[in-house]
């Protein structure tokens, strides 16, 4: 513990450190409550996600089989039929934390020749772009979940803090101030006490002479 100053101007310090510490408490606690229930509902939304994309796994997985044949994945050019050109993202904010929002994705599709490519390659490169939807948001939703795990920790550790060390320490403060000031207050009162008897007393001798 820090040594402090036995005075009434440290006591007034301590007291308006603990009212800081109690105000600010709450609001952390709801902070902190507030992180773990949005990284509860993130994490159920990526769980949803999963099974999304292992249901549709389970319904074309034929379809991504023959689509990994060379002469149906890419176009005459060499190049993939179908890429992501651009993630869109926005900016959100939970809590004070800055957070990525999935908005969606932008994908290009080579030419390829009609005549000569597989009928079902049209409804395969659908299906894979939902595929690939589904995890370009589990992506964003990880970093969801990073930014507010990390502002959990931080906000963890200061609930920790005033709970744990600065307000006990704080109240340990206030009760040895007190303590000590009273005594000085009481030794006061006694040496008055003790003065105003020998004034007494040498007033009463030159009495008697």
């Amino acid at each position: 513990m820090a040594k402090i100053k036995l005075t009434k101007n440290e006591l007034k310090k301590q007291k308006d450190a603990l009212k800081m510490y109690k105000r600010y408490l709450p609001t952390l606690q709801l902070k902190k409550q507030q992180l773990q229930m949005e990284i509860r509902g993130i994490e159920a939304r990526r769980r949803g996600l999963e099974e999304a994309r292992a249901e549709l796994d389970r319904g074309f997985r034929a379809w991504i089989g023959v689509f990994g044949e060379a002469s149906a994945a890419y176009g005459p050019d060499g190049l993939p039929l179908m890429r992501v050109a651009r993630v869109r993202t926005a900016e959100g904010n939970i809590a004070g934390v800055e957070i990525p929002v999935f908005e969606g994705a932008d994908f290009e599709f080579s030419d390829y020749d009609l005549f000569v490519t597989p009928l079902w390659v049209d409804t395969a490169l659908e299906r894979l772009k939902t595929a690939l939807l589904l995890d370009l948001e589990a992506r964003v939703l990880d970093v969801q979940i990073e930014r507010l795990s990390a502002e959990l920790r931080t906000t963890t550790q200061r609930v920790n803090l005033f709970e744990k060390v600065k307000i006990p320490e704080t109240n340990e403060n206030i009760k040895r101030i007190r303590i000590y000031l009273g005594d000085q207050q009481t030794a006061q009162v006694v040496r008055g006490k003790i003065a105003k008897r020998k004034v007494v007393a040498v007033a009463g001798a030159r009495r008697e002479s």
